[in-house]
């Protein structure tokens, strides 16, 4: 049966190599008659406005090689801060010259496959996170960087890499414990709302930070135990009032007046973990004079640590594991935001909603 381009059913019984072999191969053709291109966004130059910045292109389709994929991608996670900083050329550890492809987490479904590609079969639902994966129609990958799914839904996205970021940060870099206070900006965003439940399953008190009541009700949902509006109370006096020995644990989102209120209330011990810093990602950066960090945080014993996926390799694939575990078995709520992005060209409108703070939950592009 086809769907959509794709086989979906495949006879795996080894008698019917051969006729899988050719059901492949008529897949492959489908591709090239129905389909010739397809549209994928670039940064086509540096600069500091991220819609300045794309293109939209259409490039033709290419077969996929020995061991690899032809993804039909189906929806794509967006992160507007990486998104900008890309596209400004300010993420350190790449060098990427325009034009380059933008976009990473990805689900979609199998449509065509190299002859040594083994583990997978026409129609399945995968997840990928390569970089340049994301923002496009279709994606060749290779196989062993795809991970195969029960299903092809907008809801994976917010496990990967977001929830793998979540539980790393936390727990390699937050060094996370039980019966701890535990803090998280921006609570109810893609990453902030998974460090919530993760922090709540470990068996923490946790506070969650948001900016509505919307977002309120959706963390009263996932358990968290003090929700604190920014904008209808002020988040140093709560925690000044409310946890006078400080705080153990911050997963901070947000940089400059919340990330000097967070590390003036640490514990003493205390552990901030920089995840982000999503106010300054669409601005320049801001310029303050004030006595250094170490003042606040020597006579505490505390501590702030920056935390990046890239430099935490090795932990992925556990990561990535125990989170599908949690969500299969309904363990973990995952929130997709519910404005609806559609198409490419709907990407740059998308990255400039979350900046903007609105989103509740991930804010996903349906293809």
């Amino acid at each position: 049966m086809i769907v959509d381009g794709a086989l979906t059913e495949s006879i795996t019984h080894p008698t019917f190599e051969i006729l899988n072999v050719a059901l492949n191969v008529c897949a492959n053709l489908l591709i090239s008659m129905n389909v010739k291109s397809y549209k994928k966004l670039i940064a086509k130059q540096l600069n500091q406005d991220f819609k300045s910045a794309v293109e939209i292109v259409e490039i033709p389709f290419t077969q996929p090689t020995a061991n690899e994929l032809l993804i039909q991608n189906k929806f794509a996670g967006v992160n507007g801060g990486f998104d900008t900083l890309l596209c400004r050329g300010d993420v350190p550890y790449v060098n990427l010259i325009p034009p380059f492809d933008l976009g990473v987490e990805a689900v979609g479904k199998v449509v065509a496959m190299g002859e040594n590609v083994k583990n997978f079969q026409i129609g399945d639902a995968v997840i990928t996170t390569a970089r340049g994966g994301g923002y496009r129609e279709y994606q060749l990958i290779d196989a062993n960087l795809a991970v195969k799914a029960q299903e092809a839904t907008p809801e994976l996205l917010t496990l990967m890499p977001t929830g793998i970021s979540a539980l790393v940060a936390l727990e390699q870099v937050g060094e996370m414990k039980s019966n701890e206070v535990v803090l998280v900006t921006a609570a109810a965003g893609g990453t902030g709302h998974i460090a919530v439940q993760l922090a709540k399953l470990a068996g923490n008190h946790v506070i969650g930070t948001c900016s509505s009541e919307a977002k309120a009700d959706l963390l009263r949902e996932l358990g968290c135990d003090r929700i604190i509006n920014y904008r209808t109370e002020n988040l140093n006096q709560v925690l000044k009032q409310e946890y006078p020995n400080g705080i153990n644990l911050i997963f901070e989102c947000v940089g400059k007046a919340v990330f000097d209120t967070c590390v003036d209330n640490l514990a003493v011990r205390g552990r901030l973990v920089v995840v982000g810093f999503i106010s300054e990602y669409a601005k320049e950066l801001e310029q303050i004079t004030q006595p250094r960090i170490y003042h606040q945080l020597f006579w505490k014993a505390a501590s702030v640590r920056g935390f990046l996926m890239p430099h935490y390799k090795e932990y992925m694939a556990e990561g990535r594991d125990r989170l599908l575990n949690l969500f299969y078995t309904d363990k973990l709520k995952v929130a997709v935001d519910p404005k609806q992005f559609q198409g490419i060209e709907s990407i740059p409108n998308a990255v400039e909603y979350l900046l903007s703070g609105q989103n509740c939950g991930k804010v996903v592009v349906r293809f």
